[in-house]
């Protein structure tokens, strides 16, 4: 929680591309982008509902910009919405080259990811409510 009553809605990540996360071209692998966006999606779908999350879906990923071998790569990850066992998280993947500090937008996703209790079985999840109204902090394992 990040004042003691409303969950967090966003994470970050930070990486770096090393010659391991890349093709032959030296650009990062689609799939190693793919993966890091789910970690950032998991983490951030985590840290709201305060249970065990798990990927239910990816859709609408576009690729806008390579990204190069050297580069940092920030992971912004945001819950959207929520509906009963579901979050919907969107993740925007930035390039930085270290030299210029030049910053792009490389990739976007949306993300759908499912809470599960303790005996592996979706279970609800808080609301998502506008910061002002004061979210209702129970979380899965009130459930």
């Amino acid at each position: 929680m990040t004042d003691g009553t409303m969950p967090a809605t966003e994470a970050r990540m930070t990486e770096i591309v090393f010659p391991d996360h890349t093709n032959h071209l030296g650009t990062l692998f689609g799939g190693q982008a793919l993966a890091w966006m789910d970690k950032a999606a998991f983490i951030a779908a985590s840290r709201y509902a305060r249970c065990t999350v798990v990927t239910a879906r990816s859709e609408q990923v576009d690729f806008h910009t390579a990204v190069n071998q050297g580069a940092l790569v920030q992971l912004v990850a945001r819950i959207v919405a929520t509906g009963r066992t579901s979050l919907q998280v969107e993740v925007e993947m930035h390039s930085e080259d270290l030299h210029s500090g030049e910053a792009l937008l490389a990739t976007r996703g949306r993300f759908t990811m499912v809470a599960l209790n303790a005996a592996g079985q979706p279970t609800p999840v808080p609301a998502l409510l506008p910061p002002t109204s004061g979210a209702d902090a129970s979380s899965c394992r009130d459930a």
